[in-house]
């Protein structure tokens, strides 16, 4: 039961960040051409493969207890963070993620940018572009991978997961050519978000000394409470929102929406 949840939760959290550095590789290549913009894509994959392997076989020798205890606070935080941002989406206080919009924005950036050619690279900006493109967001999907498959003993299965995603996404992305609109990307990152919060708890309070009810089975209660309530504070916001009010404080406006 856990693999098979860690394996979804990989998935969804790597679709998302994958859309995202679709919608920026497909516009650079639609308005600047291919070749460099693929270039781009294969150097950004390989320096977060040598990531990924580095880290991987590093974090094995942490005793499970310390590495639980870390993984499941940082996940805690990460995953409250994402939480966070689909809750005000969710709710309306925040603009939905656009894929359109953000689309339009790089490619009127890329026409305008001027070519310059270095080594084997024919167009640098496509270049460059691509490749923090793939690396910044693939940095996320890395983190993701090492900590949730060093944590359960099986980066391979975790890797599996961020793999079928970023295939699936690519793949989409080749055939469209354009924003990956359709996606539901915002549903997605509420999802993730929860995911990311319920294994930060569950695997902080293991690497705290804690001992679930039903051991893996806890994990489905984790995640239902914290399912509803992540909806129940949406529900709450949509009242607030209606009736005119602000942002409550314990979930402040971000300064910058992803």
């Amino acid at each position: 039961m856990r693999d098979v949840l860690l394996v979804l939760a990989v998935f969804l959290a790597c679709t998302v960040e994958a859309v995202e550095a679709t919608t920026i590789v497909v516009a650079v290549g639609v308005s600047r051409g291919w070749r460099s913009a693929v270039q781009g894509v294969a150097a950004g994959l390989l320096v977060l493969a040598v990531i990924v392997a580095a880290l991987g076989p590093a974090l094995r020798v942490v005793p499970l207890g310390g590495l639980r205890l870390v993984v499941g606070g940082l996940l805690l935080i990460f995953g409250l963070g994402w939480l966070r941002k689909a809750i005000l989406r969710a709710s309306g206080f925040t603009a939905l993620h656009d894929e359109d919009a953000i689309y339009g924005r790089e490619l009127a950036a890329a026409c305008a940018a001027g070519r310059t050619r270095r080594a084997a690279v024919d167009d640098w900006y496509a270049f460059t572009l691509s490749f923090k493109g793939v690396l910044l967001e693939g940095l996320e999907v890395a983190f993701i991978v090492v900590t949730f498959g060093a944590n359960q003993g099986s980066v391979p299965l975790a890797v599996l997961g961020a793999v079928i995603a970023v295939v699936f996404v690519a793949a989409a992305g080749v055939v469209i050519r354009g924003p990956l609109a359709r996606v539901p990307e915002n549903t997605l990152k509420f999802a993730v978000g929860v995911l990311l919060t319920s294994f930060g708890m569950f695997w902080g309070a293991e690497g705290a000394g804690a001992h679930w009810p039903g051991a893996d089975a806890a994990l489905l209660g984790v995640i239902a409470v914290v399912l509803l309530t992540a909806l129940g504070l949406v529900r709450l916001l949509r009242r607030a929102r209606a009736r005119g009010g602000p942002v409550p404080p314990l979930l402040p406006e971000p300064a910058e929406v992803r």
